[in-house]
């Protein structure tokens, strides 16, 4: 797959790293939770250890935030957020485009992944391995992976393709895959055809619409 140079943009595929040690407590938590949760996972990850990375208190923490919960929430909201401003900044940078648009998506996506040391695959996916079913973050996790989907349906539908849903779809996987690949085995072999494989799935004349 062949894109032009794209602007750089922040990935969110990376540890946040510590929070100024100036700001507020609450940002210091904030920031130590969203560092900490990554790199270490949800539950390995105490409240006490949260504090003591902000450079706080428990008590500071539970004035603050109502639980341990409740900042697992809004850490993964962030997270989501952080996510979809490098996607609409990518896509932006091909308006009306949208075969450019998947392949602008992709690269970046590869590159990043594949780039950033700290990555530990994406951390909305892995939150929703360790949390169970009745907690409340749950339905943000779903929500963004179903967004995920869904627009990714739509710029194969905007493309022209024929089975766009399926394809859509099928792109979804691929970054799952390899999302997964980078977590459990580094897998930054398998990563960088991640792209090729998408170029397949494009001008695929069963799902895609390829080029002329």
């Amino acid at each position: 797959m062949s894109t032009p140079e794209l602007k750089v943009h922040p990935s969110p595929f990376a540890a946040m790293g510590p929070c100024d040690a100036g700001a507020c407590a609450r940002d210091r938590l904030f920031s130590a939770a969203i560092d900490l949760f990554y790199r270490h996972g949800i539950r390995a990850v105490s409240v006490d250890a949260i504090a003591a990375e902000a450079g706080t208190t428990k008590v500071t923490f539970y004035r603050v935030f109502e639980s341990k919960d409740d900042l697992v929430v809004q850490v993964i909201e962030e997270q989501s957020k952080r996510f979809w401003e490098w996607w609409d900044a990518i896509v932006a940078d091909h308006p009306g485009e949208p075969r450019k648009q998947i392949e602008a998506l992709v690269d970046r996506f590869r590159d990043d992944i594949i780039g950033e040391e700290t990555c530990r695959g994406c951390a909305v996916g892995n939150a929703a391995i360790e949390i169970g079913d009745d907690h409340p973050a749950r339905a943000v996790i779903k929500r963004h992976k179903l967004e995920i989907a869904h627009r990714l349906r739509e710029l194969c539908r905007q493309m022209g393709a024929r089975q766009p849903d399926v394809l859509g779809d099928a792109l979804s996987l691929l970054f799952s895959g390899a999302f997964a690949a980078r977590l459990t085995y580094d897998g930054r072999e398998q990563i960088a055809n991640v792209s090729a494989a998408a170029t397949a799935l494009l001008d695929s004349p069963a799902l895609g619409a390829p080029q002329q």
